[in-house]
């Protein structure tokens, strides 16, 4: 794929979100877009793309092995340059990381691997999500003002497409909830018929018994059920709820 121009972008990126089945498979595909961007003559940019849920690493996406391992060093550490643009919603450039102060470990650690500089922008997102676009090259000044400019006009048109990404991800994840609690549902009410046809009892005894087999045996409420179905008609329940 080409890279976008700036006018392209927004269209592009909704299209990767279209394509990806998850969250985690559109910011990877971002991160390799991100790269491909803004490498040039003066050498390779990697990219990683952190997910913050309540403050905590949901998603770790990159173009390389390298950049996720630059990441998640940093979630080690607990803070470094992309933690903090994702979380001040500010910028975060280190120009050159032998002579940066802030982030002692992290920075120590990444610049044996040959790092040099960072370039940390935040993608604006909205509720329990923080976001940033994280630069890395093995160059110093690898990042000039208009470079940052440029990440910093990706990382808004990134925005509209990772909140609707994560709004696709998490409908279809309540979806499939949904469905699997109908078809748990199905079981303990088929199972309870069973016990109550064959025990002559009323429907509370019948599941009371159903829920003193499952702390018996350790088992969650719709296994015992399952079982008892599977043990009358040979094989689970089934249910016709398709979402």
């Amino acid at each position: 794929m080409p890279s976008p121009n700036s006018t392209q972008l927004p269209s592009v990126l909704i299209d990767l979100v279209l394509e990806s089945p998850d969250v985690q498979d559109f910011l990877n595909r971002s991160a390799v877009l991100a790269s491909r961007e803004f490498s040039g003559p003066d050498g390779p940019v990697s990219c990683a793309v952190t997910l913050l849920h309540k403050s905590r690493p949901r998603v770790v996406a990159s173009s390389s092995e390298e950049a996720r391992h630059l990441d998640e060093i940093q979630y080690s550490y607990g803070d470094g340059p992309c933690l903090t643009a994702a979380r001040s919603g500010t910028t975060v450039l280190v120009k050159d990381l032998a002579a940066e102060q802030r982030w002692p470990g992290y920075t120590s650690e990444v610049s044996r691997r040959g790092l040099r500089s960072i370039l940390a922008v935040p993608i604006a997102l909205s509720g329990d999500y923080l976001s940033a676009l994280n630069l890395y090259a093995n160059r110093e000044n690898a990042f000039p003002d208009a470079t940052v400019q440029a990440a910093e006009s990706f990382a808004r048109h990134a925005a509209a497409a990772v909140r609707l990404a994560i709004r696709i991800t998490d409908t279809t994840a309540r979806a499939e909830d949904l469905v699997a609690a109908m078809r748990s549902r199905t079981s303990i009410d088929i199972a309870i018929g069973i016990i109550m046809g064959q025990s002559r009892c009323s429907q509370q005894q019948a599941f009371d018994v159903l829920r003193a087999a499952s702390s018996h045996r350790n088992m969650k409420l719709r296994e015992v059920a399952e079982s008892v179905v599977a043990s009358v008609n040979g094989r689970p329940a089934e249910t016709y709820f398709d979402g």
